[in-house]
């Protein structure tokens, strides 16, 4: 049982290490940045009734 104890130690340690030698690595998660998904969508989706109409009155004065 000590030996399992000691071998956890020892890995926890070395990935502790590893971890401190690498830089700027980032442990927070997953990032989610919705503001910019949700912009581009709308504003197609607020242009693509502008764009049907626009089209109809072109194609009704044909």
């Amino acid at each position: 049982m000590w030996k399992l104890l000691v071998g956890f130690v020892v890995f926890a340690a070395l990935a502790l290490f590893i971890l401190s030698r690498g830089g700027d690595i980032d442990m927070s998660g997953e990032k989610h940045d919705v503001a910019a998904h949700a912009e581009p969508a709308a504003s197609v989706a607020a242009s693509a009734p502008e764009a049907a109409a626009s089209a109809a009155a072109s194609a009704a004065s044909n």
